[in-house]
């Protein structure tokens, strides 16, 4: 396979320098420490009949996570196998959470056993090395762990850094990710969202590692895959899931409850954190949203005040969000952290994304004429609720440039009558039109074999042929074949600022077999549309 080019990270999608503290084998730790355990003991945790995690003293005996649980025992006879019990490690790890944020205030749990947290904070104070070695020593001195630290851009990069005990360095992320293997993306936080499968269909098309997984473009494995898929590439991009500007959520859509009498036991603490994480996901569900960041929040009796914000690999359901609570309150009460019973809590979404992206199975298992039915019932029932503009459309019309050509209509009205009038369109572009638009045109540099910049002159003539195209800051490209000029004056009877516009349009091939669609406007070549 050629060298892979990493692409430019999009802006909306530079995700944010972190750092991530990983405790190895936590589920494992806290099985053995819950159970009185010696830690030399080989241990394993299963989840769903397979090896989840493991002690390092069964991994000397060839234990593996995926392993089944008649091979585990087979190769090692006497380890000692636990269920998993996410609020065993969750209640557990409240003392490490507390010791990290003695020393770096503002942590994010990820799952127990992963915490991260911004590293503008700890790393500009200490610097890097420091920081990682401040933090381990503290972790250390009080819960006993031992632990690992990384930094990266990105929750997915830092977490793979913390493994290896990397700092890497800003931007660095995309070229520390591309050797490493493709069974990365299934990670355990990721175990909801079907990545072992995806990884082993990755494996069996020839893609070993993330960088080879990365470089292919994005529209083909979206149209391959689906969106799951999508996602998981932009991880091994070394980029964000979703674009970093998330909508923060307003104040109103916090919920709280008044405990009364207040909680003390577990088992009451559970009750109270169903009822809330319901009223919650109402209150999301009702406003067409769903949780990423969740803020847990709680006074007891004696006024004092805990927080604890919880970060999540997938948008949290109903479920999600009641699990979550009901860790944090078990780490809470069975941890000795409060000196009384807890009288208030509280629940804040501290980051929403659209809930649309909690239904990415719409398209599987159907015909064509099901799903076409399935989807045009929701259409209707959303512009019941919203009007008839909020679902629209697009539909080819009339115009010249690609980005005119297309009209927005509310959805079932595509047939009323064009207000564009009919063709012909003089400088209109010849078929075939480009498959992609971009909202806004990029940048461009066009060139001739001389290196001079390609003009095209008031009589509709170009300067020369055109020889190499560079595309924003990116690498220059030759191009193996062209056509064109389509040139357009618009309104040249007003000046510019009142709409006058002369466009020049050039179709190239450019000798990586990518085609574009160029336009010149006042001298500066820009790239209108992308053949497929």
């Amino acid at each position: 396979m050629p060298e892979a080019v990493l692409p430019e990270i999009p802006a909306g999608y530079r995700p944010l320098r972190l750092l991530v503290i990983w405790c190895p084998d936590w589920p494992v730790t806290a099985a053995i420490a819950a159970a009185g355990l010696d830690p030399r003991t080989p241990c394993a945790v299963l989840a769903g009949g397979k090896v989840l995690a493991c002690s390092a003293t069964a991994r000397v005996e060839g234990i593996r996570r995926g392993l089944r649980r008649r091979e585990a025992e087979g190769r090692c006879p006497e380890l000692v196998v636990f269920e998993d019990d996410q609020t065993r490690d969750a209640r557990l790890f409240e003392p490490v959470a507390l010791g990290i944020e003695q020393l770096a205030p503002g942590i994010e749990i990820v799952r127990p056993g992963l915490v991260a947290l911004p590293a503008q904070g700890p790393v500009g104070y200490f610097g890097a090395e420091e920081a990682a070695e401040r933090l381990v020593d503290q972790v250390g001195a009080l819960a006993g762990v031992e632990c690992q630290v990384g930094v990266a851009d990105g929750l997915f990069a830092a977490t793979l850094a913390a493994h290896r005990g990397v700092l890497v360095p800003p931007g660095g992320s995309p070229e520390f990710l591309a050797p490493l293997g493709i069974g990365e993306l299934d990670q355990p936080a990721e175990r909801l969202a079907g990545r072992g499968e995806l990884v082993d269909l990755l494996r069996r098309l020839g893609l070993r590692s993330l960088g080879e997984f990365g470089v292919l473009p994005e529209r083909e494995v979206a149209s391959r895959f689906g969106a799951a898929a999508v996602r998981a590439h932009r991880l091994a991009r070394g980029l964000e899931e979703r674009p970093a500007d998330r909508r923060l959520p307003p104040a109103e859509l916090a919920v709280a409850q008044q405990l009364d009498p207040p909680v003390e036991r577990v088992d009451a603490a559970a009750f109270a954190a169903r009822a809330l994480a319901e009223r919650l996901h109402t209150v999301l569900a009702a406003r067409g949203l769903a949780c990423t960041r969740l803020a847990i929040q709680a006074r007891t009796e004696h006024g004092e005040e805990l927080s604890r914000v919880w970060r999540c690999a997938e948008p949290l359901t109903a479920n999600g969000i009641a699990d979550r609570v009901r860790w944090q309150l078990d780490g809470w009460l069975r941890a000795g952290g409060p000196t009384a019973g807890i009288n208030l809590l509280r629940v804040e979404p501290e980051e929403v994304v659209d809930a649309g992206v909690l239904q990415l199975d719409l398209w599987k298992g159907e015909g064509a004429a099901q799903l076409a039915e399935r989807a045009g019932r929701a259409f209707v029932r959303v512009q019941g609720l919203l009007g008839p503009e909020a679902v629209c459309t697009g539909v080819l019309g009339g115009g010249r440039g690609p980005g005119e050509r297309v009209r927005w209509v509310p959805w079932g009205d595509e047939a009323r009558p064009r207000h564009d009038p009919e063709p012909p369109w003089p400088g209109r572009l010849p078929a075939p039109s480009p498959t992609l638009v971009p909202a806004e045109p990029v940048a461009a540099i066009v060139k001739d074999r001389r290196g001079n910049v390609v003009s095209v002159s008031a009589r509709q003539r170009i300067s020369g042929p055109p020889h190499e195209v560079t595309v924003e800051s990116g690498r220059s490209r030759l191009v193996t074949a062209w056509a064109g000029p389509w040139t357009v004056e618009e309104r040249w009877w007003l000046p510019p600022e009142l709409g006058a516009n002369r466009v020049a349009r050039l179709q190239v091939l450019l000798a990586d077999g990518q085609a574009l669609l160029l336009a010149c406007a006042n001298g500066s070549w820009q790239v209108e549309g992308v053949y497929d």
